[in-house]
């Protein structure tokens, strides 16, 4: 059972998507495409701890915090009721940045490997979701080309338990204003700008922590 402890805090408290099936697509943005696109998502003159033309709730701005001891640098630990992610960092640091679940039931807390992770990926819903909302998924069941609209947006970790690809995925959203609410069919979303910014900091083979509402932490003033 994952326990509070596992949780980062601040000096002053504790703080603690779709699912996308993989297209193994025979075509593939540029290099060229790719820097377009995210120029095109990232607002002008950002600033990752500032900027915010989404609207969002200053909380969930990305935010430098301190991490409770022995945690392990590179792990992402993602909590289900302040709607917070946080990638440790050496030195005892962490940032925490404000993500979306997913709604009702589909939020499946865990400990996972990030076996992959894909800058503007394909995106495919998998039948399950098709069959819980045809009419949602009728026009992208044959799947989604990479590109600023795609669901899992400019970047995506992929979730795996064991050799097991889950199909939960961390991700970017075109829908930032979602960031903070519970929105997707199991996987948790990130705004493009934020997750453009953590992509490089997360290694192949980093633990990614889903804890459940009954061991999440809300953040308190």
């Amino acid at each position: 059972m994952l326990s509070r402890r596992h949780f980062v805090m601040t000096t002053a408290a504790l703080f603690s998507a779709p699912i996308a099936s993989p297209v193994f697509a025979n075509t593939w943005p540029t290099e060229a495409q790719k820097a377009a696109w995210d120029a095109q998502v990232t607002p002008a003159g950002f600033n990752l701890e500032t900027s915010n033309p989404w609207g969002l709730h200053p909380r969930f701005l990305p935010t430098r915090v301190v991490a409770n001891d022995g945690l392990v640098p590179g792990d992402i630990h993602v909590d289900a009721v302040a709607r917070y992610l946080y990638h440790i960092e050496k030195g005892g640091t962490a940032m925490r940045y404000g993500v979306a679940i997913a709604r009702g039931k589909l939020y499946e807390p865990g400990t996972y490997t990030i076996k992959r992770k894909v800058r503007w990926p394909h995106w495919q819903p998998t039948q399950s979701m098709i069959d819980r909302d045809p009419e949602l998924y009728v026009d992208v069941a044959d799947g989604m080309e990479p590109g600023p609209e795609n669901a899992l947006g400019s970047r995506a970790f992929y979730l795996f338990v064991g050799d097991r690809d889950t199909y939960l995925r961390i991700h970017g959203t075109p829908h930032a204003r979602s960031i903070g609410g519970l929105a997707s069919s199991g996987c948790v979303r990130m705004v493009m700008a934020h997750i453009n910014e953590l992509y490089p900091n997360v290694e192949i083979g980093s633990t990614a922590f889903l804890y459940s509402a009954e061991d999440s932490v809300s953040p308190r003033s």
